[in-house]
């Protein structure tokens, strides 16, 4: 099978680390099991000047240099790969970051592993469309996956009008509440995944 993987908050705990830098940037304390929307501007009661502030400050490299591994993750990696599964990470971080995000991959021991950026909420502009990590909206609506792995929202409807796949949803406070479509069903942690049954389209 061909594998879709998301990074944020699937390969890494961003989530938490963005939770410390609002509280560090403007004394804002939300926890993060109360991070109750995708939309940290919501969740974190925050003003636009605020919220871009944020971003900027999420994708710094020694921000994303150190954002600690989801637990599990390395591991279930490697044993979707040992499977025999075509695992490939497609991330909605801006394709500026994609050196800092290879280089935390190999930090943290995952195998080579195909890598794209791909623009998943109209965020962003690429800074130079002939790189090959960048995988347009239009290259992505053609490319087959048998499952998916993501944890956003907006994700998830991006993905979810694709009936002849599986969407895994991992499980994170902010999408608790989100409507399961017919092939998607939620996952509690890399073990979940790691499983051949779960994985079984």
């Amino acid at each position: 099978m061909k594998i879709y993987v998301d990074m944020d908050d699937v390969l890494t705990e961003t989530a938490r680390e963005l939770s410390r830098l609002a509280a560090e940037f403007f004394d804002v304390h939300v926890p993060y099991e109360e991070i109750s929307a995708f939309d940290l501007k919501q969740s974190f009661h925050l003003t636009d000047e605020q919220y871009l502030r944020l971003m900027r400050g999420a994708h710094w490299k020694g921000v994303l240099e150190g954002l600690p591994e989801t637990p599990g993750a390395r591991e279930g990696v490697a044993r979707l790969m040992a499977q025999g599964h075509e695992v490939i990470i497609v991330t909605g971080r801006p394709l500026q970051t994609a050196d800092v995000s290879q280089g935390w991959l190999r930090q943290h021991g995952f195998p080579e592993i195909p890598f794209f950026c791909l623009d998943k909420y109209g965020r962003w502009t690429a800074a130079n469309d002939s790189d090959p990590r960048l995988l347009t909206r239009e290259a992505f609506d053609r490319t087959h996956f048998d499952l998916f792995i993501d944890d956003s929202p907006l994700a998830l409807d991006l993905l979810k009008e694709r009936t002849a796949c599986q969407i895994l949803v991992f499980d994170r406070p902010w999408n608790r509440a989100y409507p399961l479509a017919a092939t998607m069903r939620r996952v509690i942690g890399w073990e979940a995944i790691g499983a051949v049954d779960t994985v079984r389209v």
